[in-house]
Parts: C-alpha cells; structure tokens; sequence
C-alpha cells in the first residue's frame, strides 16, 4: 500500500468521524432535551423512531444510488443538506422565545426527521467507499481503525452534548453540528476517489456492472436486482442473515444493560455511568485489536484469515466473526448469572470488544463478497437490517422484560449467540 493511498484512507476516516461526531451529539442531545422538557416517555419513544425509522426506510434505496452515482458527492450533499437544516432550527430556535413547547418539539421532530433520511442515504455510500481507497489485503485493518475511532466518537459525545446543555442552550449544541460538518466536508473534498475508469479496471468480466453499464437499467430495476443477488449469492444471503440475528439477539446484553443494572445492581448513575465506560473502553479496545490483526493473523493465528475455497484469492475472515458471536454470547450468559457489579463491568468490556469484532468482521466479509457494483446495495440492506431489526428487538424484550426476569432473557439470547456462532464458523 503507497503513502498515497494510506493518507487518502485516513484522511477520509478523519473526516466520517469529524461529521459523526457533531451528527451523534445533536441526536443525543435532541432526546435528552425532550427528556427533561417533557418527562413523557412517548414524546422519548416518538423521538427514537423519528431517527431510525427513515433510515431504515431509505437505507435500501440509498444503496442503489451508491451504486449509480458518485459516492463522494452522495456523501457530501446529504452532510451539507443536514447542516442546514440543522442551521435553519437554530434560526427559528431564536425566533420563537418563550413559545409553546410542542411547537419547539414538533420542529424538532422534522429535524429528526431530515438527519435521519440523511444518514440512511449516506451510510452505504461511506460504507462501499473504503474498498476503493485501500487494498483488499488492508480493509480488515482500515475497518478495525474506523470501529476503533467511531468508538471514540460515540463515547465523547454524549458527554460534550450533556457538558454543552448543562452550561448552554440547545441553539448552541446545535452549532457544533455546523461547525464539525464544515471541517468534515473540507477534508473529504480533499479524498481523490478512483475515477469510473479506474473503478472498473478492478472489475472482474462476471461483475454485473461489466454487462449493464451500457444497459443503464432504471432505479427500481437495481433495486430488485440488489435483493435478487442478495438472496441468490449464498454467501452475501448467510451474512446478511447471520447479522440480522446478532442485531435482534444483543438488545438484552446491550440496549437493555441500564434496566439489569437498576434492577440487580441498584438504581444508581455512577452503576449507569460504570457500564457505559466499560462498553465503550471494550469497544475500543476491540477496533484496536481488530486493527492489529493482520499482523496477529500472520505470528499467532494462521488460520484465522484462512483463504476461501469458492473465491480463490479472497481472504475469509469468518473465524474472526465466529469468535466475536461466541465471546459475545458467552458475555451476555454470564452477565445475566454474576452477583458482582465488578466481574459484570468486565464483562461488559469484553462485550465491548466483541461487538466491535462482529461489526468489522462483518463490514469486511461484506466488502470481500459482494461485487463491486453490488456493494452500495448490499450495505443499504446491511444498514436497513440494523436500524429495522435494532427497534424490533426493543419491541419484543423491552416488553418482555417486564413479565419474564430480565436475567433469563439474557442467558437465553446469550445461548442463542452461541449457537449462531456455531452456524458462522460452519456456513460462512
């Protein structure tokens, strides 16, 4: 890999991280401002399926236009599209003093709305874009320094949103949306991406692009065509499945550990604070691991990155994904049996790290199997699956939990990783 292609790479990771980092503090700080204005945990629940709902929805689409339209552009325009509406309510935040609060509510709502089509368009588009700036030997490695960055970022902005609420207005949270995005879209517009020209020389002739490039078939006609080459390609169809298993079977471990904490440990913020350090510092720790496994596959592991029978060539990291299932199912089966609020904390750190193997993993299998005029849309399915199935996992235990302990639900999905790890080291 040239010095060339290495500063192009982490040039366009600084900048995804620059724009998520003020995306990810306006959304934290949008739900806690209706929190604390309203104590209404409808207002709370609408709030959440405004910011994922339209993007499971678009996400599909999204994946289409990945692949027909310059991904750098379709990057760049739904983060300018996003910083003005976001400045646009900062105006009328200052025009409307003093005003009825659903009023103020019902714009951000809208607001919610915007961002999160914007992010549904997006995300395939960020995710597909990487395999172009990097060699395919080198895209665990370049994944595993995104998970480990974005980690970072998901947990610093919660703390600058709380720090800039509890000292500010929400007009001033929301600036700091504009004044990453500007930063962001500067450097990206520095990232060279590969012209169609030499996109295509890496095509192989049984490519689906090679044969309707020149057809120039209509939106809907890629978009059945992607769902068509997702369930026909055995292992993009396994992956895919296999994911949406992990999204719905870690809700309990995961989106529900604040519930188990009050519930078991006691009803305590330093207890919720405790957990979320240890997930997020796990988190870490894992895209750092991931990032160095290259060099981990080669001195420790040879088989870990075992070569791939049905695609000679391509490096198979299915090993990889297994283990993180397996440590993540065995993490949530113990969390839910531990009296101890410190042999829990590091249980959740190595679900942190877990969660981060299955995410690169996945991310990587995903960019090595599907072809390269099938990525965008097979990442917007990939996108659809985690922002469709993660509400529909909280739809199905949250309510459990209030009839079944929540302890045994945890042990059950954690059973049910293990198994699903079980299935991806055999299937995938």
């Amino acid at each position: 890999m040239t010095k060339q292609h290495k500063n192009q790479a982490v040039l366009f990771l600084i900048s995804q991280s620059i724009t998520l980092f003020g995306s990810t503090l306006v959304q934290m700080a949008v739900v806690w401002y209706a929190t604390v204005e309203t104590s209404s945990g409808t207002w709370v629940a609408v709030f959440t399926f405004c910011s994922w709902v339209p993007q499971f929805l678009i996400s599909i689409p999204g994946g289409v236009w990945a692949d027909r339209l310059s991904k750098k552009r379709l990057i760049i325009t739904p983060d300018i599209l996003t910083a003005t509406v976001t400045l646009l309510m900062i105006f009328l935040l200052s025009r409307l003093p003093g005003t009825d609060s659903s009023v103020v509510l019902a714009a951000l709502l809208i607001m919610s709305v915007i961002r999160s089509f914007c992010t549904g368009i997006q995300t395939p588009a960020v995710n597909a874009s990487l395999p172009l700036l990097v060699p395919e030997k080198e895209l665990l490695h370049f994944n595993g320094i995104n998970a480990g960055i974005q980690s970072l970022v998901q947990f610093a902005a919660p703390a600058a949103a709380g720090i800039v609420l509890s000292s500010g207005t929400l007009e001033a949270t929301l600036f700091l949306d504009i004044l990453t995005a500007v930063p962001g879209i500067a450097l990206l517009c520095a990232v060279r991406f590969p012209t169609k020209a030499e996109d295509s020389a890496h095509i192989p002739r049984s490519d689906p692009r090679t044969s309707s490039a020149r057809k120039q078939p209509g939106f809907f006609s890629d978009l059945l065509s992607g769902i068509r080459y997702a369930l026909r390609e055995t292992p993009v169809r396994r992956l895919l499945f296999t994911y949406g298993c992990f999204v719905i079977l870690c809700v309990p471990a995961g989106f529900l550990a604040g519930l188990l904490v009050s519930r078991v440990y006691g009803d305590s913020y330093g207890y919720l604070t405790a957990v979320e350090l240890a997930g997020f510092a796990g988190m870490t720790a894992g895209g750092i691991l991931m990032s160095l496994s290259r060099n981990i596959c080669r001195k420790i592991n040879r088989n870990l990155c075992r070569k791939s029978p049905e695609r000679p060539g391509n490096v198979k990291f299915s090993n990889s994904l297994s283990a993180g299932l397996a440590v993540f199912g065995l993490s949530a089966l113990l969390m839910s049996l531990t009296p101890d609020f410190r042999i829990y904390l590091l249980l959740m750190f190595l679900y942190g790290i877990a969660l981060t193997a299955v995410q690169t993993a996945v991310t990587t299998l995903l960019q090595k199997t599907a072809a390269s005029s099938m990525q965008g849309r097979m990442f917007g399915l990939l996108s659809s699956i985690y922002s469709g199935f993660m509400p529909l996992g909280m739809a199905v235990f949250g309510p459990m939990a209030d009839g079944i302990p929540l302890p045994w639900i945890m042990a059950g999905s954690g059973f049910l990783l293990l198994m699903l790890a079980r299935f991806a080291a055999k299937r995938l």
